[in-house]
């Protein structure tokens, strides 16, 4: 009863209050407990979605065939970009809302329009890649829940991403798109399962075993798909648009999620058994999730089709910002078709080639592996520009702290000592 009457009381006075608000401010109302622990997780639940989320059908794949491989060799690599990750999202984000520009336009204005077209060059072939390699994967995924040849998915999958670019808006229906990506949790069930021995998973992972070209190709592609260039150019060219700002608590939690996800899927499938992983189908990747049993096919398939549809948008929207910002055209997303002719018609021509190379049938996990491995070498200029970029007075309001300039240092350094030794093995 005195429950009861408090919680009259309590609605009585957000009625009143919320009665009073003025038009643009936010009325905020006394917390209880239960209340304080209700807004934490809500702060909380966008930043789990979005590290699901920045898990695209690529960086499953890719750890899937990175462990299958090379087991935990290669999972040192994963950790070692938590930070990494966490710092060029929250200087990228700070670029595009300071300047509000793009990195290309950036780029364009600052270094000239030959670099920018290198730039943009660069993100286009990675970006090509992605987007027909993940409507594969997405159409693999809907085969192996409905039981139908690929064959029937890829130009629905098209077109429902031209719908929402163009007629919905990415904004509204990205957190319903994003929790159906959550499904990619399940790798850390599979890995808990997988997992015989504390110790020797330790072991595995701190003191890897390094051999040969292949396995420098693995770390550039396992880096390459936690930090993908369409990536850094939708941050900054999303934050121009919008002007909103990046929190920080959000990118770290989402970047644990991403992190976790991806170091269980190396763990998961270092226990697969198979005699070209590289060549592997999408049905036979699910078999990372066998340890979680028949269930397991089923949430990797929904785990795929979540985080590419969540993918998909980013990955087309980035390819067009950056060549729109090299030809120096209008666009946006926020912009009407017919303010931005030429960028929403690039759209439609990036699906429509996308959807007539898939019924060719090449290899779903090769095609993203290789675009994964084509995103860590490209990724070295881009966040040398980023570098530069955030840290010039004459560009930017405030510059990187020390730990931002360090840990993009480090991933710039380690990356072209990376690519020079997967070059150097290769040639010789």
């Amino acid at each position: 009863m005195r429950f009861q009457r408090l919680l009259q009381a309590l609605n009585k006075n957000r009625a009143r209050n919320g009665s009073a608000h003025d038009r643009g401010k936010v009325v905020r109302f006394p917390e209880n407990p239960s209340g304080t622990h209700r807004g934490v997780i809500t702060r909380l639940v966008p930043g789990v979605i979005a590290g699901a989320a920045d898990l695209d059908p690529a960086a499953a794949l890719t750890a899937t065939v990175a462990g299958a491989s090379y087991g935990l060799s290669v999972a040192w690599v994963v950790l070692l970009c938590f930070p990494i990750v966490q710092a060029v999202l929250g200087v990228s984000a700070r670029i595009g809302h300071e300047t509000r520009l793009g990195l290309v336009r950036l780029i364009r204005e600052h270094f000239g329009v030959r670099v920018a077209a290198t730039i943009a060059l660069m993100v286009v072939s990675v970006n090509v890649l992605m987007i027909i390699a993940d409507i594969m994967a997405v159409s693999d995924a809907f085969s192996i829940l409905v039981h139908q040849p690929r064959r029937y998915f890829p130009a629905a999958i098209a077109f429902t991403v031209w719908y929402i670019l163009t007629r919905i808006g990415y904004d509204k229906v990205t957190t319903a798109l994003a929790a159906i990506a959550m499904f990619q949790v399940a790798y850390i069930g599979a890995a808990a399962l997988a997992t015989d021995s504390v110790p020797r998973l330790a072991h595995g992972i701190f003191v890897p075993h390094m051999v040969g070209a292949g396995y420098v190709m693995a770390l550039i592609a396992v880096f390459g798909s936690l930090l993908t260039p369409d990536v850094i150019v939708w941050q900054t060219g999303s934050k121009r648009e919008s002007g909103a700002s990046f929190h920080d608590q959000e990118a770290r939690l989402g970047c644990v999620v991403a992190v976790l996800v991806s170091l269980s899927a190396i763990i998961a499938s270092s226990q697969m058994h198979i005699a070209n992983p590289m060549s592997m189908t999408t049905r036979e990747a699910a078999q990372a999730l066998s340890p979680l049993g028949e269930l397991g096919p089923i949430l990797f398939a929904i785990g795929i089709i979540g985080s590419g549809m969540v993918a998909l948008p980013i990955l087309v929207s980035s390819l067009c910002f950056s060549i729109a910002e090299a030809a120096n055209w209008d666009y946006g997303l926020s912009k009407s078709p017919w303010e931005a002719r030429r960028f929403f018609f690039l759209i439609c021509l990036v699906l429509l080639c996308a959807v007539t190379v898939d019924y060719f049938g090449i290899n779903t996990v090769k095609t993203l592996y290789w675009s994964q491995v084509l995103a860590g070498i490209f990724i070295v200029p881009i966040l040398f520009f980023i570098l530069w970029i955030a840290n010039d007075r004459r560009i930017m309001k405030t510059t990187n702290n020390i730990w931002d300039n360090f840990w993009l240092g480090a991933a710039v350094g380690g990356m072209i000592t990376a690519n020079l030794i997967f070059f150097w093995t290769e040639i010789f």
